[in-house]
């Protein structure tokens, strides 16, 4: 059972991000605010993290400078902010399978950040770099394909649901193609600012190490941009109220299993397997979002949703391919490709 331990956090990882694509299209059916819920949900996580940040790394956190500061600021605004607010219309135009489906991007997306910012290498003559631009050509396929071709429904998946829930669309807002196509280039984009942060916080992580007391931070600093935001878009005091239903259970739920639990346990499983690990889990929750979808809610399932998701997976399984073939000694590739002409 030891051995078969990651297997069961990395499942459980990606369970509490399908329920998180779920809860939050569900929340924002039924009327929550966007901005609002991104500002709650970085607020509670910031209660939820500073106990547990003060207790664990109060005496080793090294001095904060402004110069350190001024770049979790950022940090901060473009990939947690800016990023959730994006995402939430995004998935208020779309649904929680593209949402889904999308993030498989994110791995071939901070690959192509990082090729931009000269971080990564791209050798085209070499069967590593042919397996990441495949990956990247596969990547904007299915990025395609999610935008422009919706297809038809998939029945055998909507002819039941466990609850009486149908979508609710805001009162004179229809489903159109011109709504569905840019709330997947929203999604898109909020995945290149979340890519952008995976790639600069690696910069400030080298001056400010103490990862706990980092995410504090970040999120206090969120939860203070987007209540920012929130007030400027938003000024209806009954937005603001949160009542024990499923917008309340929404921000609680993000706020602290996905922001908090997630963080820890993604820590421990890098620590233990790897961040290639992790990142090849990610079209678990795809799966577990198509399923709980289409057989919990009812929401109706088309062909587009999958084969655009399919070309994501195949996209982000490239990348990684071709970056642990990267990784591996000379010595073992040359043993590798003596074995294979022989």
């Amino acid at each position: 059972m030891q051995g078969n331990k990651p297997y069961v956090v990395v499942f459980a990882i990606q369970a509490i991000y399908a329920a998180m694509f779920l809860l939050s299209k569900v929340a924002f059916d039924h009327g929550m605010n966007n901005f609002i819920f991104v500002f709650y949900r970085q607020a509670i996580a910031t209660l939820f993290l500073s106990p547990f940040a003060f207790f664990f790394e109060r005496k080793t956190a090294p001095p904060l400078s402004l110069l350190t500061f001024c770049k979790i600021f950022f940090l901060s605004l473009f990939g947690i902010t800016l990023s959730l607010d994006i995402y939430g219309i995004g998935l208020i135009y779309t649904s929680a399978t593209l949402a889904a489906a999308a993030t498989n991007s994110l791995p071939v997306i901070t690959f192509i950040l990082a090729l931009i910012l000269r971080i990564e290498s791209l050798k085209i003559k070499t069967a590593a770099g042919i397996a990441k631009l495949v990956g990247v050509i596969a990547c904007l396929a299915g990025v395609a394909t999610l935008a422009l071709y919706k297809g038809p429904p998939l029945e055998f998946l909507s002819h039941h649901h466990l609850l009486n829930y149908h979508e609710i669309k805001p009162h004179g807002i229809h489903e159109s193609s011109s709504r569905w196509i840019k709330g997947c280039f929203l999604l898109l984009l909020s995945n290149s600012f979340f890519g952008l942060w995976l790639v600069l916080q690696s910069f400030v992580i080298n001056v400010y190490p103490s990862m706990l007391l980092f995410t504090t931070i970040q999120c206090f600093l969120s939860s203070i941009q987007s209540f920012v935001i929130a007030i400027a878009v938003e000024r209806e005091i009954e937005q603001w109220k949160l009542a024990w239903n499923v917008r309340l259970l929404a921000v609680l739920y993000c706020g602290i299993v996905v922001t908090g639990v997630t963080y820890c346990l993604q820590t421990w499983i890098i620590e233990k397997k790897g961040p290639v690990f992790l990142a090849m889990s990610s079209p678990l929750a795809l799966i577990m979002t198509i399923i709980s979808s289409a057989l919990v809610l009812g929401v109706i399932i088309r062909l587009g949703s999958i084969l655009g998701g399919i070309a994501l997976i195949v996209g982000l399984y490239c990348v990684l391919w071709g970056k642990s073939r990267e990784r591996m000694p000379e010595s073992s590739l040359d043993i590798e490709l003596g074995s294979g002409n022989g």
